[in-house]
């Protein structure tokens, strides 16, 4: 005689009971498809919503190119008189500039702070805390009760014009120029195509036509930098020539030192031509005519999306909680019924 099987009465696969149905699963999601559209309409319309009031930012680009030394004429001769007379201690060659140093420049401070003073950009960076019919920065009305700042207020009174500009600048309610260069770096990106020794400016800013000013600034501001560095070194290089001449007694020596010389005044006469002395611009700035951000369409789709996924598994749970909630008192009705037959 053979025993009756553990799982008489029960499915031939006890795994049918677990598998998903996906017609169960659309019924759930039909069940919830009010709740469903509701989240969904709901997102879409506050992305939509959001991203009107959003600024319009626009992008201006400049690709540059730096000049070698043989675009640059100069710098070769001076090159290979300096490697003929076997090196000048003390003497630096003014060449032209690498790619890694323009990109250097136009990442640094250095070159930024000229730019924020030389233009006066603190206003316009800052416009929204600017006075324009006042000409000065806005305060918060009210009583200060802080004894300190009266002190400063009363110091600030009785200095020049001059220095109270400079105190006032660590007073609440005024940027500083950090506060301006932490911007910049935000508006302005830098990319260095190696392949094709290319140097790209882009500015990213509210108004279009000040992006495109903005960019042009930067070059303007980077050609003075270097040309006058050039200028510099050019300067004192003769210097130092001009000193070991007096001490050289050889004339092939001094032949070769009188061509160094020339070859600076050539360079210092170069640096006040300036155009392309370090760099040529490829593809100058324009005002850009279509923004780059924010992409309203793609926000509200990636909304609608995310809104249909976070929708469709909130119906899930909520059928999850509902059968937890009703599920045991229907299971012992169930039982209680099974027994009453029996």
């Amino acid at each position: 005689m053979t025993e009756p099987s553990p799982y008489y009465g029960y499915p031939p696969n006890g795994l049918e009971e677990d598998e998903i149905n996906l017609l169960d699963l659309w019924r759930v999601i039909w069940k919830r498809r009010r709740f469903i559209g509701a989240l969904v309409v709901a997102a879409v319309f506050l992305t939509a919503a959001a991203s009107l009031f959003m600024t319009n930012v626009y992008q201006a680009k400049a690709v540059i190119v730096p000049v070698t030394a043989k675009d640059g004429g100069g710098g070769g001769t001076l090159s290979a008189l300096a490697s003929q007379f076997g090196g000048l201690p003390g003497i630096a060659l003014p060449g032209s500039a690498s790619a890694t140093e323009i990109v250097s420049l136009l990442k640094s401070n250095v070159l930024r702070e000229k730019i924020v003073e030389r233009y006066r950009l603190m206003p316009v960076l800052f416009y929204e805390q600017w006075d324009s019919g006042k000409k000065d920065w806005k305060r918060e009305e009210g009583i200060n009760l802080n004894p300190l700042g009266w002190l400063s207020n009363m110091a600030a009174a009785v200095q020049p014009t001059d220095a109270k500009a400079v105190s006032r600048q660590g007073e609440e309610g005024i940027p500083l120029l950090w506060d301006a260069l932490r911007l910049l770096d935000d508006m302005v990106k830098i990319n260095h195509n190696i392949k094709e020794q290319t140097i790209t400016l882009t500015v990213d800013y509210e108004d279009p036509e000040l992006a495109a000013k903005m960019a042009g600034y930067f070059l303007e501001t980077l050609t003075d930098h270097m040309t006058a560095e050039a200028k510099r070194v050019a300067l004192t290089n003769r210097a130092y020539l001009e000193a070991q001449l007096a001490k050289t007694a050889d004339p092939l020596i001094r032949q070769k030192i009188y061509n160094l010389i020339a070859q600076q005044l050539e360079t210092a006469m170069m640096t006040e031509v300036k155009e392309n002395f370090a760099f040529k611009v490829i593809d100058p700035p324009r005002v850009p005519d279509k923004k780059i951000k924010p992409k309203r369409a793609l926000m509200v789709m990636l909304s609608f999306v995310v809104a249909l996924f976070l929708g469709v598994f909130s119906a899930f749970f909520l059928e999850y909680l509902e059968k937890i909630r009703n599920g045991a008192p229907g299971e012992e009705r169930e039982i209680m019924k099974g027994e009453g037959q029996q």
